[in-house]
């Protein structure tokens, strides 16, 4: 019987870790493998270069820009996309409006439902300088003198796609936040208010630690996710990753040189680079934001 079960799990087992070191381990192989060598993508061989491709990375202003930019969202984009959706996940478990939850959430979960070439179409028209949504509502209350052409100045583009970023974001994490908060037990948040803690100290007492666990994902995958921002600014900027390089950022300038320049070593470095960036930039956000876990009997 015993011999029946190894095999019986192995033959379970095989199957999906096969799969996984094909599909999966391999091309992280392969990148590491071409990282090294001066493949074109075209030809049967590839030379060996050593650690050549790494140094120019450090001499490329296109990569030095787009390493800057990434960097900016990591700082914006979290910080922003959390501190709205813990706003709108507390303010949807409150009072009146904890009747219409249900009707809000679906609402904030919307923009989850495009797919990202959709949204970056969509906000394109939002920020089209004459017909454009965004200006036409700055004239419609008086302040047209803040009308610009949004995507095409180099000062505003990066930050206009940092708020595509961050709308298309928020409403998933409100709903996240909301299911931990509501799974605190209400006895507790009544016990806070009668014994005199106002809202915000109930909030930043209570609610917080008890959903901090919720907060901690969310900061991960968000700076995970401002890592890339590759299909917002290939679809949304001119260029793409213009006005003057101002959006250019790390998966873009991979995908130019492997498929535009034809440099697929140069960029296998570049990926080699951003994989260790995103898995430092994970490891130190669990251990920054590593807490002790509050747990409700």
């Amino acid at each position: 019987m015993r011999h029946g079960r190894y095999r019986f799990l192995a033959g379970a087992m095989i199957p999906p870790l096969l799969l996984y070191g094909v599909f999966v381990l391999s091309p992280y192989a392969q990148a590491f493998y071409l990282a090294f060598t001066d493949w074109n993508g075209l030809s049967g061989q590839a030379n060996l270069v050593g650690l050549e491709n790494f140094g120019k990375l450090w001499s490329d202003p296109l990569f030095l820009a787009a390493l800057r930019h990434n960097g900016l969202m990591l700082l914006v984009v979290p910080l922003v996309t959390i501190g709205l959706a813990l706003f709108f996940a507390a303010m949807l478990g409150t009072g009146e409006k904890r009747r219409a939850a249900s009707a809000y959430r679906i609402v904030y979960f919307f923009p989850q439902l495009l797919s990202v070439a959709i949204i970056a179409v969509l906000w394109q028209f939002v920020y089209t300088p004459n017909s454009g949504l965004l200006n036409g509502l700055l004239s419609g209350i008086g302040l047209p003198g803040l009308r610009r052409s949004w995507l095409a100045e180099p000062d505003l583009a990066i930050w206009a796609v940092m708020a595509t970023m961050i709308w298309a974001a928020v409403g998933f994490y409100v709903v996240l936040f909301s299911a931990a908060m509501e799974s605190i037990p209400a006895d507790v948040l009544e016990a806070a208010l009668l014994d005199g803690a106002g809202r915000m100290t109930t909030f930043r007492r209570i609610t917080l630690p008890l959903v901090w666990d919720s907060v901690q994902v969310a900061w991960i995958y968000l700076g995970v996710a401002a890592l890339d921002g590759f299909a917002l600014v290939q679809i949304m900027t001119v260029g793409p990753g213009g006005p003057d390089n101002s959006t250019e950022v790390m998966g873009l300038s991979l995908y130019r040189n492997a498929f535009t320049y034809g440099k697929f070593g140069y960029a296998s470095a570049m990926g080699v680079a951003l994989f260790f960036l995103t898995l430092t930039l994970a490891v130190l956000l669990l251990r920054v934001s590593r807490r002790e876990r509050v747990e409700l009997s």
